[in-house]
């Protein structure tokens, strides 16, 4: 079912989502499987699953040359997808990058999905390969989210990358896309960064689900530029509970966003991780219920791989 089908069906209700990490390569998938059960009671509707792309890597050989070496650490988003949804019952959500694929390959991951009968697609950009520091697209691929999403809605009318094709059979996405409640970070201003959103929810974005934040405020604020640009798709608000006080400059360095002064001082003065990690989630569990009595249509929490503090967080709310 797609992710707009389920808001559809909650009448009004706020519901709960999470986003899961691919096991790293050589991990079992059963260390997945065992952060995902524990949520499974709070029946989230759906499950996001990321994309990573490829890294590079230097080996030296024993003659003292470099060997250039590509590797993607975290792979099998496809397959956990399916997984998931053969374990669970519960519909996925893969993330769909531009950063790694033509677009021939985007066609073909695309079938892929149709063919596994997974219904929803979250549509990205995705971050440049971490040595190159800036977003470089593959030869014949995307370099902007928007035109990724078009390829999307093309193929939702059953036009292929092969003019030629004829009987082409049209496949049915739901297409997510991202939202940045504080601003892209390479976008020059908030108005800049709208109108890029705009386009992306033009070109065929069903929904949105923004960027982690942890003031309200910058929430209620860009939903209401969104609807004011005429951006009229449901707005999914992205949490995430912090659990260390190193989070509290890995995250603004990481993702680019500000957290707010009470919970930064708190935090500080947190005697250790523990006592942040109560912090943290007592943060979460309020800025959740602000944003339920708001009438938001889907809590939906980035766990990094693990379920204990959201759990925490979904028990208090759900």
């Amino acid at each position: 079912m797609k992710v707009t089908e389920h808001l559809t069906r909650a009448n009004g209700k706020t519901q709960f989502s999470f986003e899961v990490l691919p096991p790293k390569k050589g991990e079992n998938i059963q260390t997945l499987f065992s952060n995902i059960e524990p949520l499974m009671e709070f029946k989230p509707p759906f499950i996001d699953v990321t994309y990573h792309r490829e890294e590079y890597v230097y080996r030296q050989h024993p003659n003292g040359l470099l060997e250039k070496k590509t590797v993607r650490r975290r792979p099998g988003t496809v397959g956990i997808c399916a997984a998931i949804k053969n374990r669970f019952d519960v519909d996925t959500v893969p993330h769909l990058i531009c950063g790694g694929f033509s677009k021939e390959e985007t066609e073909n991951a695309l079938i892929d999905l149709h063919f596994l009968g997974i219904d929803n697609v979250l549509a990205l950009r995705g971050d440049p390969i971490k040595s190159e520091g800036r977003f470089v697209p593959e030869p014949d691929g995307h370099s902007y989210a928007c035109d990724l999403i078009g390829q999307v809605s093309d193929l939702n009318k059953g036009a292929y990358l092969d003019e030629e094709q004829d009987d082409t059979w049209a496949t049915d996405f739901c297409i997510g896309t991202a939202g940045y409640p504080e601003k892209h970070f390479e976008a020059p201003s908030h108005a800049a960064d709208l109108r890029y959103l705009k386009h992306k929810v033009d070109r065929g974005a069903d929904y949105i689900v923004t960027q982690m934040f942890f003031d309200n405020e910058q929430f209620f604020s860009f939903e209401k530029r969104c609807r004011e640009a005429g951006i009229h798709v449901p707005i999914i608000p992205g949490l995430k509970p912090i659990t260390t006080k190193a989070q509290l400059t890995a995250l603004p360095r990481s993702f680019f966003l500000n957290l707010p002064d009470e919970l930064v001082d708190t935090i500080h003065r947190a005697p250790d991780n523990a006592a942040a990690r109560e912090i943290g989630i007592e943060w979460c569990i309020n800025q959740s219920r602000e944003l339920m009595d708001h009438g938001v249509p889907v809590l939906h929490y980035y766990s990094m791989g693990k379920a204990d503090s959201v759990r925490r967080v979904a028990a208090a709310l759900f």
